[in-house]
């Protein structure tokens, strides 16, 4: 079994911003999946599906991105899945827009959501999908203020690209293991 974890906010509001490209891409998966993602559980909307004889739980905490942690530690206690069987898609400010990275264990690097899952869960041993959303174009641009800003109409098609490889790249991370997905994914194609 595997857990694929989305992070954004919840909200309307929230939906097309920087911080909430983890959702867009579980909402991708629920899509190439043929389910739903809206069933009401520990904190989150979820939706089950199978792949390759797996059951795959895909997953959008409701909570914040600051207290992502919450709900991914109740889910994975609810199903009894030891890290392994995580997979966490996130933003990622030292990425450029339209890039991403496979890993299979890190630190937080200064994201909030992952910042909190690591402290619940007590690990980074985990596997993720980071998708680039660039810089504040000065330092003095507030990088709050940037992830929860929408990615200007050039650089949208550029992240619409990125979240469909990063949906690939969790079903490659399902089907054939975190190393095959590194090969593939991390190279730096659009």
């Amino acid at each position: 079994m595997y857990l694929v974890v989305g992070l954004g906010n919840p909200g309307p509001e929230y939906a097309w911003t920087r911080h909430n490209v983890g959702f867009r891409v579980v909402d991708g998966l629920a899509s190439r999946l043929k389910i739903q993602v809206a069933k009401p559980l520990c904190k989150a909307v979820t939706g089950r599906a199978a792949l390759a004889g797996r059951t795959v739980v895909l997953a959008k905490p409701q909570t914040y991105m600051n207290l992502s942690g919450q709900s991914v530690a109740a889910l994975l206690n609810w199903f009894k899945l030891p890290l392994s069987g995580l997979v966490v898609i996130y933003d990622d400010i030292d990425l450029p827009p339209g890039k991403i990275r496979v890993r299979s264990r890190g630190g937080h690097g200064g994201h909030r959501g992952m910042e909190s899952i690591i402290e619940m869960t007590g690990s980074g041993d985990f596997q993720r999908v980071r998708i680039g959303v660039g810089r504040p174009p000065h330092p003095d641009f507030e990088v709050a203020d940037w992830v929860l800003g929408r990615f200007p109409e050039a650089e949208e098609a550029l992240a619409g690209k990125a979240l469909e490889r990063a949906a690939e790249a969790v079903l490659a991370l399902i089907v054939e293991g975190s190393g095959a997905a590194m090969n593939r994914y991390n190279r730096d194609e659009v």
